[in-house]
């Protein structure tokens, strides 16, 4: 799924002290098995395939999704595909899909994207895009999951992400997994006919640490 995404309005998660995102690896099973890039207690990433183009074109195009995108321009198949083709591409972008473990199922897309290797800074961006999946958690641990994989695989130093002033649960969202705002860009976005803010968030690694340190797996702990 294209562009910078936030997370819909209606996707919050369990407390803190229920999400222990598992160490990041590498899955190293048989063609059959589901391959795993990284994995949480009840989400896992994986690369995106040519066959997700029609989830994540039905979910790019949603007009309950949509309302809280940043960016709105329509999709069609071939763009779609298009994007997923060139994942993988740059060391710039990091994209996902994020797949809950009960049912195997794809229910959004997530990544980091503008990534400086000279800044240590990267963007964040996640839809939890299946209607069914909203509500139930999956988007808080998806945001820990990529925070790890920023700061304890891609030592990054900074994380940053925009959201609409009204994603006020998207908002609650961020703050409680340890995001501060830094600024506001006033009526940045015309949304049903009137002008919304758009608020910047960022985590350092050293909020992080201070954070997290503790839920993380020790150095060379398997899962």
């Amino acid at each position: 799924m294209s562009g910078t995404l936030t997370i819909p309005a209606n996707e919050l998660g369990p407390p803190a002290a229920s999400l222990r995102p598992s160490r990041v690896r590498i899955s190293a099973s048989s063609p059959a098995e589901p391959v795993v890039y990284c994995e949480g207690p009840r989400v896992y990433f994986r690369p995106l395939e040519l066959e997700d183009e029609p989830l994540l074109r039905r979910w790019i195009n949603d007009p309950v999704n949509r309302r809280y995108l940043l960016h709105r321009p329509p999709l069609n198949a071939a763009r779609e595909r298009e994007f997923i083709e060139s994942q993988g591409k740059t060391a710039a972008d990091y994209t996902f899909g994020v797949v809950a473990k009960q049912g195997d199922r794809l229910i959004g897309s997530a990544g980091l994207h503008r990534v400086d290797p000279v800044n240590r800074s990267a963007v964040l961006g996640i839809c939890i895009g299946e209607h069914a999946a909203k509500g139930r958690g999956y988007g808080r641990e998806t945001v820990r999951l990529l925070l790890q994989f920023a700061f304890e695989e891609l030592n990054l130093n900074r994380v940053e992400l925009s959201v609409l002033a009204e994603n006020w649960r998207a908002i609650r969202t961020y703050q409680k997994v340890g995001f501060v705002q830094e600024g506001c860009a006033r009526q940045a976005h015309y949304r049903g006919g009137h002008y919304v803010d758009e608020y910047r968030f960022a985590l350092l690694r050293s909020d992080w640490a201070e954070r997290y340190a503790a839920d993380s797996p020790r150095n060379g702990e398997s899962d």
